[in-house]
Formats: C-alpha cells, sequence, structure tokens
C-alpha cells in the first residue's frame, strides 16, 4: 500500500480560486498554514469530500477517494476519516461516554484502529465520562471530540484549528495531548492552523497556502528555515531545532540538548530519559552573532555556524540570516549595521548566541 497522500485539488468560486498539487506523507503531522482566507480549510473539506464543487484526484494510502477523469468520487459519509473542528459538535444529550460509543459501535471490530480505553487514556478523559458537554472546558469538549474522531477507526485525521477558540492557557492544557496522539499513533494528520507555535510543536511537514496556491510544501525544519517566504518576515519567525535528551542539572533546572555534530544547547526543562526525541523552537530575533566564541557572559549557548544566505527583512534596519550550524538550521534577525560591522556574507564562519531563556522547548 502506498505511504502517501496525493491531492491535485481544484474549486473556483466567484472571488477565490484553490489550485494545488501536493504530494503528503502517509505518516506524521502535516500542518497547512496561511491566513485567513488562504484556502486551509477549503482545501480539508476537499479532501473530506465536504466540497462538491471540488475537481481533481485524490488519494489516500493507494485508496483512491476522487478521480473525475475516471468518474469516481466517493462520498463523505463513506471516507474513512475523522474530522476535528474548530467546535467539538459534542451530541448536547449525550454524556461524554455516550459521545465517544456513538461512531466507536459503528465500526466493525475487525477495522477499529484505537480502542475505547485507549482512546480515553490517551486523551486523558477518564474522570468525564459520566459528565454531559454543558458542563465540560472549552479544552475538555475538544479532548472529547478528538477522542470521538479517533474512535472512528480513521485512515487519516483532519484537524481543522482545533485551539483557534481556545484562550491561551486551555491551548497550553491540550497541546501535550496532541503530542502524544503524534508520537503513540500511526494515524497521518492534516492540522490546519495560522498560529506559529502549534505548527512548531507538532508538525513534521509544512504546507504554506496563499490565496490558494502552494507556496512551500516540505519538512518542518527546513521550510521553516527559507527566506523566500513570509513566514521569515513575521516578528515570531524561527526555526524548530530537534535533538535529544542529555544530561540534566537539577539545580538550575536546565536540560542538555543534544544536537548534530556535537552541538548541544541548555534549555529549561525537566529531566527526560536520556536520548529522547526533543524539539525545540528558537526564535531569529533571539539569536545573536559574532566574531569570536564570547566569553564571560550570561548567554549559555554558543554555537559554531556558517552563513547560508541573507535576505531582507520587513523593518529596513535589519536583516534576516540563515545560518547552518553543523545541519541545524537557525535564523538569526540583525541590524543592517551589525551585518555590516561583521562583513557576514555566505560562507563566514561566526558564533550564533542564544539565550537558554529564550529556547521555547
Amino acid at each position: 500500500m502506498s505511504d502517501v497522500i496525493e491531492a491535485r485539488l481544484r474549486v473556483a468560486y466567484p472571488g477565490f480560486s484553490l489550485d494545488t498539487e501536493l504530494r503528503l506523507p502517509g505518516r506524521g503531522v502535516t500542518a497547512l498554514f496561511g491566513a485567513s482566507g488562504s484556502g486551509k480549510t477549503t482545501w480539508l473539506r476537499c479532501v473530506a469530500g465536504l466540497e462538491r464543487g471540488c475537481r481533481g484526484v485524490l488519494q489516500v494510502g493507494g485508496e483512491t477517494w476522487q478521480d473525475d477523469g475516471r468518474g469516481l468520487f466517493v462520498p463523505a459519509h463513506r471516507r474513512p476519516l475523522g474530522y476535528v473542528f474548530q467546535d467539538a459538535r459534542l451530541f448536547e444529550h449525550l454524556d461524554v461516554r455516550g459521545n465517544l460509543l456513538y461512531g466507536f459501535k459503528r465500526v466493525a471490530a475487525a477495522q477499529r484502529r484505537v480502542g475505547l480505553e485507549q482512546a480515553v487514556e490517551l486523551l486523558g478523559l477518564g474522570a468525564l465520562l459520566e459528565r454531559r458537554p454543558a458542563h465540560l472546558s472549552g479544552g475538555e469538549r475538544q479532548r472529547v471530540g478528538i477522542a470521538r474522531a479517533l474512535l472512528s477507526a480513521p485512515r487519516v485525521l483532519l484537524m481543522d484549528e482545533p485551539l483557534a477558540a481556545l484562550d491561551h492557557r486551555r491551548k497550553q492544557d491540550i497541546l501535550p495531548y496532541l503530542e502524544r496522539l503524534h508520537d503513540e499513533l500511526d494515524i497521518p494528520v492534516l492540522y490546519v492552523s495560522h498560529a506559529p507555535d502549534e505548527v512548531a510543536r507538532l508538525a513534521d511537514h509544512l504546507v504554506v497556502l496563499e490565496a490558494g496556491r502552494v507556496i512551500a510544501s516540505g519538512p518542518l525544519q527546513d521550510t521553516l528555515a527559507r527566506l523566500d517566504l513570509s513566514l521569515a518576515l513575521d516578528a515570531d519567525a524561527g526555526v524548530v531545532v530537534e535533538g535529544r535528551a542529555g544530561a540534566h542539572d537539577a539545580d538550575y533546572g536546565l536540560l542538555r540538548l543534544e544536537l548534530p555534530g556535537a552541538l548541544h544547547l541548555k534549555v529549561a526543562h525537566d529531566a527526560m530519559a536520556p536520548g529522547r526525541p526533543l524539539r525545540c523552537r528558537v526564535l531569529a530575533r533571539d539569536v545573536s552573532l559574532s566574531l569570536e566564541e564570547p566569553r564571560d557572559t550570561s548567554i549559555l549557548n554558543r554555537l559554531p555556524v556558517r552563513v547560508v544566505d541573507e535576505a531582507p527583512a520587513e523593518q529596513p534596519a535589519h536583516v534576516l540570516v540563515r545560518l547552518d550550524a553543523a545541519g541545524t538550521p537557525l535564523l538569526a534577525r540583525i541590524t543592517r549595521y551589525s551585518r555590516d560591522r561583521l562583513e557576514v556574507h555566505p560562507g563566514k564562519a561566526l558564533w550564533a548566541q542564544v539565550k537558554a531563556v529564550a529556547v521555547l522547548a
């Protein structure tokens, strides 16, 4: 069975058209990122079979769900997918257990991919099973909605800005549960968001949409570091750094994150099992550059880097510099004055400094 999702999808409405051609990994989390009106939700609805005006070809894991050239269209109710909306859309007359069982009972035992107890444990719903939706917080409702979608035995899970309606605290509460789904379940997720922090924390592959067109599609680390995308111009532009947990300093609450090339970062984090994967977000505005390795400084993280490229920032006094740290991409936002004073140019060897308190693990 092919382990990819192929989507050549087109929609045309007055004032807007969607025209995309994508080949996506059939595992992990693919995030669709873009401004409001870029076509993210429309594309997701095409995959779900909910946009009847959609034309093209859609194949998921070797199964063809749509091929207009052959007159083939699998209706939405026959597509083995789960859909999580911005609002959980729970059945108000049923308690949490009843909501979970609604779809679960309709799946043959041999086709079930996630068991009821497993879904309850993954989403932390054990204490909520007897509650009605009216007595759940927004974050709890979303967790129930996600569990219900998983229990429908989906081949792919579609999530349309599932955290958009939550405040910052509730969002931070639910993100660890989404990370568990990523780590423990082998179900591909198509995740729509306009929040860079969610994308950086959850995604493996990133698709950037603009005005109904795909302007980038690729592995998260590489795509976030591209200077030719509008992502790099955002005030929160940055990259995702992936490494493995090393030694933990209990006195100072600092974890050593081991990176490729015998490099490391120190990050504020609880102790983890040595070797366990961990990703961190490093913002361009938190990276400074030096000609020599700094000494006697409060900045703990100092990495030897080589300049790859640079591009103008949205602020005329600034530039964005792409760096390579033994295979790990970084971005630095510095002034044009500093660029000229350090004689920054592609290929130049420098030292990058990153405050430990600025690394978002």
